[in-house]
């Protein structure tokens, strides 16, 4: 395991750095993507209301694999859409690929972002929302300055382990070729003979990344929780 650690050092650390900029860009998408959507579910405009009940019934009940081969092949190859200029070169189809990745994702994960966040607003006592419209405050204004600052508060734990799915689910990006831990593993069980032992290797790597998001997410929620 260790011989095999020292062989693969660099190529590693090179997969576990793309698996942190998927999950880290994913996340910033899918917050403010899921921010949105939540807002749309609460909103007094039917119409809203029913595209972000559409948005999540769909998106949670899709494959990400689905999502994310269509955002490639369907998106990039079928319809010709680019997120890379072919000016980089033989970086072109990487970055391209990678930029795809991270829009899936998002997709995805603020479909569960948006749930989150929902309930959080659904702690709020209904008495403050209202003592903000009898102050004049618009829906917006209403859900930006006291709503959503006591939702988020509520949910920071639901919200880390949004963020720990995310950074497993980045593992699906391997199958548009975009060069994470996993699309490594699959290349070293091809050509190393040791398969538990590079397992174990990638299990504890993705345990390093995931058990102190947890640990963090946890002591957030124990202090900044909301007291009723």
């Amino acid at each position: 395991m260790f011989d095999l650690i020292s062989r693969y050092q660099d190529q590693l650390l090179d997969a576990f750095w793309m698996t942190i900029k998927l999950t880290l860009l994913s996340a910033v998408g899918a917050l403010v993507l899921g921010t949105i959507v939540a807002a749309m579910r609460v909103s007094p405009v039917p119409v809203a209301r029913w595209v972000g009940t559409a948005y999540v019934t769909i998106f949670r009940n899709t494959p990400l694999t689905l999502i994310l081969v269509f955002c490639s092949l369907g998106v990039y190859t079928t319809l010709g859409v680019k997120l890379a200029s072919e000016s980089r070169g033989l970086d072109f189809l990487p970055t391209n690929n990678f930029r795809f990745a991270v829009l899936g994702l998002s997709i995805y994960t603020a479909a569960f972002v948006c749930e989150s966040i929902r309930s959080g607003i659904n702690t709020v006592p209904m008495g403050q929302s209202e003592a903000g419209r009898s102050l004049g405050l618009t829906f917006g204004q209403n859900l930006r300055y006291i709503v959503l600052p006591q939702a988020f508060r509520s949910v920071i734990a639901p919200l880390g382990s949004v963020l720990i799915a995310l950074t497993k689910n980045s593992t699906i990006a391997a199958a548009i070729g975009v060069a994470e831990a996993a699309l490594l593993m699959a290349e070293m069980i091809e050509t190393e003979a040791d398969v538990l032992a590079i397992g174990a290797i990638f299990a504890l790597g993705f345990v390093i990344l995931t058990l102190p998001t947890g640990f963090v997410f946890g002591w957030l929620a124990q202090k900044f929780e909301v007291k009723r």
